[in-house]
């Protein structure tokens, strides 16, 4: 299986109150949980990217995290400090350009000796637009066309370079862009960075067939990714691709324990940290879109209707038809008894796998066997420690196994991942 870390952050599943949370802006956390992961022999380290702060009532969000570093910056730096690891940015093909984009990750690639990757991720959202020249101009139907072309674009300046080291001019018209001259960066180590597309849409799952070699996605149950698994690898023929070209690693979340009880006990507990009264609040607010600092987290759902389009809270998606999520609530609630934090818990934040070192290194060999999935991207609910406990004590359990591997039998991203190095098309 493969196996990547993705750096805390901006989600629902890091915890903040904890003593042992540390810094989301020093090096030092981001050094702390790349050479855990590289301890651990992982492919990647992923790091997210967020454009823009949370907003909630007109005020940055309070609750969240404020300070974002630009991915490839930290990432660069952690080039230095890590020798085999792979190093995965979050880059917008929404508000960024082809020529300075692919300079900038081929840089890392060379700086890194080969273990540079970049998550394809779009924006729609006038509210993200607003810290950029053109605004939230971009129709949600365009999104993907525009990352499409993007990524092509990006390939073609990469390939602009011989395998031999000669560069030669490139041209690109197309509708997004419509660009010539030479590219300044020689051919990278790996030919082109690897590139990771996050999204579980239909179109998101056809690009990712098209244009990616991984796609980091989300599923909670063994069903649901073997149905996954198969309509993505499906679509992979389509493209003239193979099975193995692109792997799917959803991104999920461990809590281990010396048994499995004393792990269910400790994960109930990082439910309820990840839920705080304030959370719950936060959460009802973003589903109703309205204000309810009224409520009382441990009282009953609110009786009122959604509010659709409320602006109230500005930098978070959500997920679904808010009059059916509201509906499904108030049955949950209803037949459980549970207030609306208990029922904020009940919903939102059950951790993927949970249970001593060896049901844990079980259940995710099982995935793999399976077909639901190529491996997993872990998201601690700490940073910078959250990863640990699973390399200490799961890692050597999925190598005695034989399911992971004992030590790295190459330097680059795509050697660890299995990729051929693109074909040159020069």
């Amino acid at each position: 299986m493969h196996l990547a870390a993705h750096f805390p952050g901006v989600n629902a599943t890091t915890v903040w109150a904890d003593p042992r949370s540390r810094s989301q802006i020093d090096f030092s956390s981001f050094v702390h949980l790349a050479r855990t992961a590289e301890r651990g022999k992982f492919d990647f380290f992923f790091l997210a990217e967020g454009l823009r702060l949370r907003e909630h009532n007109g005020r940055i969000h309070d609750l969240d995290v404020v300070g974002r570093p630009e991915s490839l910056t930290v990432l660069n730096a952690l080039a230095a400090v890590t020798e085999r690891l792979g190093l995965a940015a979050t880059v917008n093909a929404t508000f960024n350009e082809p020529y300075e984009l692919a300079r900038r990750l081929a840089t890392l690639d060379h700086l890194s000796a080969g273990r540079a990757a970049w998550n394809v991720v779009t924006s729609s959202d006038a509210f993200t637009g607003e810290n950029f020249r053109r605004g939230g101009y971009l129709d949600r139907a365009d999104r993907y066309t525009r990352a499409a072309e993007f990524v092509a674009t990006a390939r073609e300046l990469w390939d602009s370079w011989t395998p031999g080291g000669e560069s030669r001019p490139f041209a690109h018209e197309g509708k997004q862009f419509t660009i010539s001259g030479e590219f300044t960066v020689p051919r990278s180590p790996q030919g082109h960075p690897v590139v990771i597309q996050a999204g579980d849409s239909g179109e998101g799952r056809e690009f990712a067939a098209s244009a990616a070699d991984i796609i980091f996605t989300r599923h909670g149950t063994l069903e649901a990714g073997r149905d996954f698994y198969a309509d993505v690898k499906a679509r992979l023929a389509a493209y003239g691709r193979q099975p193995d070209d692109l792997k799917i690693m959803p991104g999920v979340t461990v809590v281990v324990g010396d048994n499995d009880a004393e792990a269910q006990e400790r994960a109930y507990e990082i439910r309820r940290q990840q839920v705080s009264p304030q959370n719950a609040i936060l959460a009802a607010e973003q589903l109703w879109g309205t204000d309810l600092s009224a409520y009382d987290p441990d009282g009953p759902l609110p009786e009122i209707d959604p509010v659709l389009d409320s602006g109230l809270v500005k930098g978070r998606v959500l997920h679904g038809d808010p009059f059916a999520v509201v509906a499904r609530w108030r049955a949950i609630a209803e037949a459980k008894g549970l207030s609306l934090r208990q029922t904020v818990i009940e919903t939102t934040t059950r951790q993927s796998f949970i249970g001593s070192p060896q049901t844990v290194a079980a259940e995710l060999t099982a995935f793999v066997d399976e077909r639901a999935a190529d491996g997993f991207i872990l998201v601690p609910h700490l940073t910078p420690g959250g990863l640990d406990d699973f390399v200490d004590r799961v890692v050597p359990l999925l190598q005695e196994s034989g399911a992971f591997r004992s030590e790295y039998s190459g330097s680059t991203l795509r050697s660890h991942l299995g990729l051929a190095e693109p074909v040159w098309k020069g």
